[in-house]
């Protein structure tokens, strides 16, 4: 299992952004969480597969259809505990 941390900027609060990774990651048996961040983008943290990672990684540049995603960063991170995906407030 990998961890990454992807960093979404762009239009992604306020949208069911949060909602949405939620859905991708529990469809792919991703594990981990996501949070809108105060300076307007939106955190991941997801650990699962190299192959479900790579699916949840391309989706996160498209985004919800109420979203405009304009950069996303990743990097390799550490796992939390989390035994399922959830958003953190």
């Amino acid at each position: 299992m990998t961890t990454l941390h992807f960093n979404v900027r762009g239009r992604v609060q306020g949208v069911g952004f949060r909602w949405w990774v939620r859905s991708r990651a529990l469809e792919l048996s991703i594990t981990g969480h996501v949070r809108n961040r105060e300076d307007g983008s939106v955190e991941v943290l997801a650990t699962g597969s190299d192959d479900a990672l790579d699916v949840l990684r391309r989706s996160l540049h498209i985004g919800p259809s109420a979203a405009a995603v304009e950069d996303v960063e990743e990097a390799v991170a550490s796992p939390d505990s989390s035994p399922g995906f959830e958003i953190v407030e």
